[in-house]
């Protein structure tokens, strides 16, 4: 059994898709709808920089769903692997379950890109800027997080926002929680603790605007049917009724992303290979979650040629 994974915030970087699109006309047909439908020239911002926009929430997140989607369309179109052949099921980190949607059919290129235009939008306007911050626990696992988040939040939200892997987790909530916790790390047996980069504090409780505003959205655009399972972040287990998971996604604003929970589930479920499309990040944290699965990473054409020939 295969799953077909799809990469969150911190997979983009300035070139992204470039090399598809110069080599497929799959990958261009998927940039320029995107662009299309937010009336902004993505692909070029995606090519050419500069990084700061990039990065922003409101970019970032339709740009790595976009090339997520190139690479499995010059896949299809290309190389005639087709998901629903090849694949049993999908999942997705945060924005990423977008994605693994609109890959099997519950939403369109068109909507998944308006959608997730509208997500950074309202995760980034949901609190003021400086009231929130992030910050990685290298060296935790989920328990020794949850104790270090509760010693840190003093009235103040401290949650877990991604278990990512059993060396890694991520934390969210009022700056200055987030600021003793990093200062506690060692207290609690944990390696490291760093503040990102990031420009609000998703996946925690503050994201309650967003979660309101992608209610609204998702009530007019919902999932239609959809061809494979989706694991979802929030429950960390397999979705096929697109009106529960309609229900999910707004829950996912300000729930954990339960990352490695879903990879264990799927595990358990019988999967033995994990395919992420576009980058370079859920692999190797699949490999510390499970050493035994099989881990393919598919970024450039030579990768998709090679995993063609390999399902031939």
């Amino acid at each position: 059994m295969r799953a077909f994974l799809f990469p969150g915030q911190g997979s983009q970087k300035v070139g992204m898709g470039a090399e598809l699109a110069d080599a497929s006309e799959a990958a261009r047909d998927v940039f320029g709808e995107v662009d299309e439908a937010l009336l902004q020239k993505l692909s070029t911002l995606m090519r050419e920089g500069p990084e700061d926009q990039l990065t922003l929430t409101t970019n970032a997140q339709p740009a790595i769903m976009a090339n997520a989607i190139a690479t499995l369309r010059v896949l299809e179109r290309d190389f005639g692997i087709k998901l629903e052949a090849h694949g049993n099921c999908v999942a997705g980190h945060s924005l990423g379950e977008y994605a693994a949607l609109c890959a099997v059919g519950a939403f369109s290129l068109t909507d998944t890109a308006r959608l997730l235009k509208l997500r950074g939008r309202a995760m980034q306007s949901a609190v003021p800027v400086g009231e929130g911050a992030m910050a990685v626990l290298l060296g935790a696992d989920i328990e020794q997080a949850k104790a270090l988040a509760e010693a840190a939040a003093q009235g103040e939200v401290c949650e877990i926002a991604n278990d990512n892997d059993p060396t890694q987790v991520v934390i969210s909530g009022h700056t200055a929680a987030i600021e003793r916790a990093v200062a506690l790390v060692k207290e609690f047996g944990i390696k490291r603790g760093m503040i990102l980069n990031v420009s609000a504090p998703f996946h925690c409780s503050l994201m309650q605007p967003a979660a309101d505003r992608m209610a609204e959205a998702l009530t007019i655009t919902s999932p239609a049917a959809f061809t494979l399972p989706v694991y979802a972040n929030v429950t960390a287990a397999a979705v096929t009724d697109p009106e529960q998971e309609r229900a999910l996604l707004v829950e996912q604003v300000t729930g954990r992303v339960r990352w490695r929970e879903s990879v264990l589930a799927m595990r358990a479920d019988g999967v033995e290979s994990f395919v992420e499309l576009g980058a370079k990040v859920l692999g190797p944290m699949v490999s510390r979650i499970d050493k035994d699965a099989q881990v393919t990473n598919l970024m450039t054409m030579a990768d998709l040629e090679a995993f063609a020939k390999e399902m031939a």
